[in-house]
């Protein structure tokens, strides 16, 4: 399983939220180079990162620091938030980062979502947020009638070969993920699923483990030191 530690940007700065509110912004570290340099040295190959502003603006908008960051390390880096045109996934392929996160055009513009995947096929993944149980878009400030693996079988259909799910109400919590929901769109789809919110400790990533989904994504629980990232990457085993 892969472990993909995350920083989130907003204003320029490294931050986390509490269950999508960004009312409840935090910021976590100093440097987002810095931060993911030191992901680096604990042995991840991945880097999770997200364009808060951009998610909820609809379009790019820290775009200097995430290829700043992409120059910067070796690792991988996967980015949603705000990418909503053929423009933005192009230049950000271009400028070093590895897989492009669709978020809410995959409700509003699915014609979007094929033609990147035909045209940069595992280079996209698509991000799956759901309020009980229903996907929501634009910076989680919106909630569709949509239920996630409906959702989940649209973007299989169209050919995308990774998913990020997120349980909202779990994000930023160190409350546990959802496994229910994790094992019901991993059983759903063939598609590699990275599970993302609610990761708090190393309990955690075994129950991930163990549920064989592709990736967990880790934020609030490094920073706040309740897992450690050697560990996680120790208990998921051999990382690509």
């Amino acid at each position: 399983m892969i472990i993909l530690p995350a920083i989130d940007i907003k204003d320029g700065k490294c931050v986390r939220l509490y269950k999508g509110d960004f009312a409840s912004v935090e910021q976590v570290a100093d440097s987002a180079i810095d931060t993911a340099l030191s992901f680096e040295q604990s042995g991840a190959k991945w880097l999770h990162m997200v364009d808060l502003d951009g998610a909820k603006i609809g379009k790019p908008y820290n775009t200097e620091i995430f290829t700043e960051v992409a120059k910067s390390c070796n690792l991988k880096m996967e980015l949603g938030g705000g990418i909503r045109s053929m423009k933005d996934v192009d230049y950000y392929i271009n400028n070093g980062i590895s897989r492009i996160i669709l978020g809410s055009a995959a409700i509003s513009d699915p014609k979007f979502v094929k033609q990147a995947a035909k045209e940069f096929q595992d280079k996209i993944a698509v991000g799956i947020d759901a309020k009980n149980g229903k996907v929501a878009a634009n910076g989680w400030l919106d909630t569709s009638n949509i239920d996630y693996i409906e959702l989940a079988k649209r973007m299989e259909d169209i050919g995308i070969k990774y998913i990020i799910f997120t349980d909202i109400s779990k994000d930023g919590t160190l409350s546990g993920p959802n496994l229910e929901q994790l094992d019901a769109i991993n059983k759903a789809v063939s598609c590699n699923i990275i599970a993302s919110g609610g990761v708090t400790n190393s309990d955690d990533i075994k129950a991930l483990l163990d549920l064989n989904v592709y990736g967990a994504i880790c934020g609030k629980s490094l920073y706040k030191g309740t897992l450690k990232l050697t560990d996680a990457i120790e208990i998921a085993g051999k990382q690509e």
